[in-house]
């Protein structure tokens, strides 16, 4: 006997169902002629050790994504769990993000969140279509280990800390 699946799944289902599933949060930004331009992903993952590669998922309707772009480098930094103000700022759709948010300028125009538990600095690789996001893959040029905080997570639509 076969099961049926229904497919017609609505999306605040699958919004909710995400939801349930904890990630990491990550600030992706690049210093654009002089402009500190960034935003906050939770589909940050990690892909190949040989080559070094990451990926982060960007909306298909992000103002933000196409500005990046234009960097030859960008930062990474995964946001330690006293970074909830920061998350929150890089988060907003409307002002200045970096307002109040200690930065660092790294290479080739990547911007990096200070204090941050680890920065990566990546170029794009390639970009993949998938639905109502895309895929980027992305080059890792170096890697800097800063502290042993512990990440904030986003789960069931908020920031969270997590305990040891």
């Amino acid at each position: 006997m076969t099961a049926s699946v229904d497919t017609r799944l609505q999306p605040q289902q699958l919004r909710s169902a995400f939801a349930a599933h904890p990630a990491g949060v990550v600030a992706v930004a690049a210093d654009i002629g002089g402009r500190y331009v960034g935003m906050v992903a939770s589909s940050f993952v990690p892909v190949s050790l040989d080559p070094p590669l990451v990926s982060v998922c960007i909306q298909n309707t992000s103002g933000t994504w196409p500005v990046l772009t234009t960097s030859a480098t960008l930062g990474i930094s995964v946001l330690g769990s006293h970074h909830g103000d920061v998350a929150r700022s890089l988060a907003r759709r409307t002002g200045d993000r970096f307002e109040n948010v200690p930065t660092e300028l790294g290479p080739a125009g990547a911007v990096f969140i200070a204090a941050s538990p680890l920065h990566l600095q990546v170029a794009i690789r390639d970009t993949i279509a998938a639905g109502d996001h895309h895929i980027v893959l992305l080059d890792v040029l170096d890697v800097r280990i800063l502290s042993d905080h512990a990440p904030i997570v986003f789960y069931q639509s908020g920031f969270h800390t997590l305990r040891p």
